[in-house]
């Protein structure tokens, strides 16, 4: 599979289809598979802790989810198909699979209450979806335990992980072989499916403003998008 490096980070070539087709055949093979979708912020920490760039490189798929990550490559003449969205191609992959018949998840992260309603929500606009477990992710040692021993009981097709990142690439790195089809290492995606999070707008998703957006309704994240600016300026001097 071609790939485009962005500031040390394998990014995918991959259209959406084309991306959607891929994880469809991992659901085929007799093993994890670690998808990660790395924005601007993810690659800047990924250049600053060895954990979080080890656990990039290890993943069996690297989508870009941001616009930066998009443009970087375009301005490195080294373009990108188009951004793949962690949160869109995981409502495609569930539409997908449930119109061919039943496929399982487990859905890990979020506050207390976030992942029960993500499953609700999800349970009843994809008819062929069975979410056989949900925990939050604001586990204890004990409570991890449990967790990974409910997984390895229930043995889903597809885990959602999203404890935040780089939190759930580490995680997701370090049980990997969990006997799981894909792990989808997706932020706070939990958040969106349970209603608790709006997406960007159309029109600010168009113009390649969601980080704004994000920026505008959740204040608490001005801090770690200085990694933006930072990501703007080692791409430009690089």
């Amino acid at each position: 599979m071609k790939t485009v490096n962005v500031l040390g980070v394998d990014f995918a070539s991959l259209t959406f289809d084309g991306a959607l087709q891929l994880l469809e055949t991992y659901l085929n093979e007799p093993r994890n598979h670690i998808v990660v979708t790395p924005n601007p912020e993810g690659v800047m920490q990924a250049r600053r802790n060895p954990l979080v760039a080890n656990a990039f490189a290890q993943a069996d798929l690297r989508l870009a989810d941001g616009t930066g990550i998009v443009l970087a490559a375009r301005y490195n003449k080294t373009p990108l198909p188009q951004r793949v969205r962690g949160v869109d191609i995981t409502f495609a992959l569930f539409e997908r699979l449930a119109k061919k018949g039943t496929v399982t998840a487990y859905f890990l992260g979020g506050a207390q209450g976030i992942a029960e309603e993500a499953k609700r929500r999800m349970e009843e606009k994809y008819a062929g979806l069975q979410v056989v477990g949900t925990h939050h992710g604001f586990f204890s040692a004990e409570e991890e335990a449990e967790v990974l021993a409910q997984i390895q009981e229930k043995k889903p097709d597809i885990l959602l992980v999203c404890l935040g990142m780089p939190r759930q690439e580490i995680w997701a790195t370090t049980h990997r072989d969990l006997p799981v089809k894909i792990t989808l290492c997706l932020g706070g995606t939990l958040d969106i499916m349970a209603g608790n999070v709006k997406l960007a707008p159309a029109a600010w998703r168009a113009m390649g403003l969601e980080w704004l957006y994000r920026l505008l309704s959740q204040p608490a994240r001005a801090r770690r998008m200085l990694d933006i600016p930072r990501f703007i300026k080692t791409v430009i001097t690089q």
